[in-house]
Order: C-alpha cells, then structure tokens, then sequence
C-alpha cells in the first residue's frame, strides 16, 4: 500500500489590478504563466475600457471598480486611484498592495490609508518599486535612526512634463543639473510620478520630513540612478542602483514592474524570499 500523502493542489490566487498603463500591462503580460496566480479583474475609467478589452484579450474582466468579491488588489494607476479604488477597498476588508507611494506624501493621506486597512481588519502592502534596500531600513528603525539621504539621478527624457522644466531647460543641459534639494514630502508632491522612491525610503525610515532629497538631471548618463545614505545605531549603509528605465515609460524604473511581479509571485508560491 502507497504511503504517500495527497497534498491537494494550491487554488490560484485572484488579483485585481488597478490600472492598464505601462506598469500595468507590463505585470498582466508577465504574470500570465504563473499558475499560482491569476489577475481576473483590469479597473480602468470607462473611456479607456474598450482599449484595455483588445490588450486583455478575454483573459481578464475590464471593469470601473474593484469588485465586490475581490481578494487582492494590486495598485499601478497612480496617486488620484489610492483614493478612489483603494482605501474604499481596504474598509470592505481587501488586502491591497500599491505602487504609488508617493500618494502618502500627501497631507492625511497615509493616516487615511491606515485608518482604512484598520476599519476593514485587513493589511495594505506598501510595495519596494524601484529601489532596494528597504527591508533593511525598516529593520534599522527599530534601533533608531540618525540620518536618511537619498539622491535621485536621472537623464533629462525622465524630467520631462515635471517642474524641472521650469528649472532648466532639459533639451540642451550639457552637465548634471540639480533640479530639487528638499525633504521627502516635497519631492513627492513635486514629482508624484517620479519620487516614489524619495517616499518609500522615507516611509521605511526616518519619516517624509526628516528624509533629504536631491534630483538632478544628467545628461551624461543612461540609467536611473538612486543613491541612500542612511546612518543609525546598527551602523552605517551606503546603496547605489543603476535601474534601466521601463521601455514603455521613461520616467518609470523598470524594478518597479519587478517589483510588483514579485508581490504577486509570493502569493502565489509555497515558499517566499
């Protein structure tokens, strides 16, 4: 007789994801041959429903709202979905992860999540993006903190649309130019789209207004460059990344789409690193 143990198969998890840009798409693309997971619902605005139907082929159900069934919410859309998808979620009791960080930048906005994900007994993730490091900064809290600096470096394509044109003039720069010194709150509500790095050190660490910030536009380099200084009782750390950009959107890393497939790979997975 057999001695061997039926283990039943793992149920895939469903995700609803928020948001069919670059990161979005990029995460549906990605994601769709992990059996452990299945993203079963895209929210859109209706006026980009019908383009996001051809991308999603049948596999996902295009909607205007999380459903009222949903699991997992994974957050792609920007600062303005935070308000209207997620925190309504969290107080129904949907876990949600996000990718926007920056959004809690703004003023209340990071009680109101937390008071959300309180009233709803659930968790909200604050995902990684495009920087490393995190756990690492969060851990060091515990033991106190003394300084956080963080140093943004990007080329001027990645500065573009955003207050530094009103700096310099990105299309003819010819040397690294610093367009913002200021505390972490100010570069996120400057640069929602580009600063949530600036917000996830800051949130792990010693806090929006205690953490330094500089950007700079480079146009002697190719890469988004982040650098953390970060000192406290556990000692010292110094971290520099090199992301690549994601091809579809230049002022995004594309460690952030990573990221978020990471999130949902752990879901999915019987072991998680």
């Amino acid at each position: 007789m057999s001695t061997a143990r039926h283990v039943p198969a793992r149920q895939p998890q469903a995700v609803t994801l928020i948001g069919f840009g670059a990161i979005g798409r990029s995460i549906f693309q990605r994601i769709a041959d992990n059996p452990g997971v299945r993203i079963t619902h895209v929210v859109v605005p209706a006026a980009t429903q019908d383009e996001a139907r051809a991308v999603v082929a049948g596999a996902a159900e295009v909607v205007s709202s999380v459903p009222a069934d949903a699991s997992l919410v994974l957050e792609c859309a920007g600062h303005g979905a935070l308000i209207e998808h997620v925190v309504p979620a969290l107080q129904r009791g949907v876990e949600c992860a996000v990718l926007s960080i920056g959004a809690l930048s703004g003023p209340g906005m990071a009680e109101q999540l937390a008071d959300a994900a309180a009233q709803g007994g659930t968790q909200l993730h604050l995902l990684s993006g495009a920087i490393g490091g995190v756990d690492a900064i969060a851990a060091a809290r515990l033991a106190g903190l003394t300084e956080v600096r963080y140093t943004g470096r990007k080329p001027p394509s990645g500065w573009r649309d955003t207050p530094a044109e009103k700096v310099c003039d990105l299309g003819t720069i010819t040397e690294p130019t610093v367009i913002l010194e200021a505390t972490a709150r100010e570069a996120a509500q400057l640069y929602p789209k580009n600063a949530n790095v600036a917000a996830t050190i800051s949130l792990a660490g010693l806090g929006l207004d205690a953490t330094r910030v500089r950007l700079i536009a480079d146009p002697t380099v190719t890469e988004n460059i982040h650098q953390i200084h970060v000192q406290g009782e556990f000692g010292e750390m110094e971290l520099t990344m090199r992301g690549k950009p994601l091809v579809d959107n230049p002022k995004t890393s594309a460690l952030t789409v990573l990221s978020g497939l990471r999130f949902l790979h752990n879901r999915g997975a019987a072991v998680t690193v």
